[in-house]
C-alpha cells in the first residue's frame, strides 16, 4: 500500500491531469458496479423464479459508460476546478487559507456551482450514452436531479468542510476521488431506480411549488 501511495504521489506530480483522469475513471466504474450490486440485492427478494434468475451479473456496458464519465469529465474538470477555486478564494476574495470564512466560501461555491452542474451533466450523459432520445433524457433529469441534489446536499458539505480545512490543495482531488467511489455508486443507484415510489414525493413537492408560483 505504501508503494502504491508513493507511486500515486509521483504520478500526480509528473502527470496530474492524466493521473486524476485514470483514477476517476477506475473509481466511478467501481462505484457503478457497487450500485448494480445494491440494486440487485434490493430487488432479489421481490423476484420469484428459478434460482439462476437471481444471480448477479455485471452490466459491463454500463460500467464502461459510467467509467468514461469519471475519466472524461470528473478527472480533468475536477482537477482544474479545485485549483481555480483555491486561487479565486485566496486572491480574488482575499481570504486566508484554513480560516472559517475561507472554508465556508469554498463549500458554498462548490455546492452551488459544481455540485448541480455535475449532477446535470451526469444524468444527461447517462441517458444519451444509453441510447435514449432527448425527450426521455429530459424526463429522466427531471426525475433524478432534485432527489440527488437534496440527498447529496446533506452529505457533501460535511465532506468538503473537512477537505478544504485539513487537506492540502494538491491532495484535495485524491480526497474527493475517494468519496467519488461512494458518490458514483449513489448516483448510479439513483439512476437505476427509475420511477421508484420514493421519488414521487420529490415530484409531487416540485409540482406543488409550481402551482403555488402560478397562483
Amino acid at each position: 500500500m505504501l508503494r502504491l501511495w508513493k507511486w500515486y504521489q509521483k504520478s500526480l506530480a509528473v502527470h496530474p491531469v492524466k493521473t486524476q483522469m485514470i483514477s476517476s475513471g477506475i473509481l466511478w466504474g467501481l462505484g457503478d458496479i457497487g450500485a448494480q450490486a445494491v440494486t440487485h440485492s434490493s430487488l432479489r427478494n421481490k423476484r420469484q423464479g428459478p434460482p439462476g434468475d437471481n444471480d448477479f451479473k455485471i452490466d459491463w456496458k454500463r460500467v464502461g459508460i459510467t467509467s468514461m464519465f469519471g475519466f472524461a469529465f470528473v478527472g480533468p474538470v475536477g482537477h482544474y476546478w479545485y485549483e481555480y477555486l483555491d486561487r479565486f478564494i485566496r486572491f480574488r476574495l482575499h481570504l486566508q487559507p484554513k480560516t472559517p470564512k475561507f472554508v465556508a466560501a469554498k463549500v458554498a461555491i462548490d455546492g452551488f456551482i459544481f455540485g448541480p452542474m455535475d449532477l446535470l451533466i451526469f444524468f444527461s450523459y447517462m441517458g444519451i450514452a444509453s441510447g435514449k432520445d432527448l425527450r426521455q433524457v429530459k424526463d429522466d433529469v427531471k426525475r433524478d436531479f432534485l432527489p440527488s441534489l437534496v440527498i447529496g446536499g446533506g452529505i457533501w458539505p460535511i465532506v468538503q468542510i473537512a477537505n478544504f480545512r485539513y487537506v492540502p490543495v494538491r491532495y484535495q482531488l485524491l480526497y474527493v476521488n475517494f468519496f467519488c467511489l461512494l458518490d458514483s455508486c449513489f448516483l448510479s443507484w439513483i439512476e437505476q431506480q427509475g420511477d421508484a415510489a420514493w421519488k414521487q414525493w420529490f415530484k409531487s413537492f416540485s409540482s406543488l411549488e409550481n402551482q403555488k408560483g402560478q397562483a
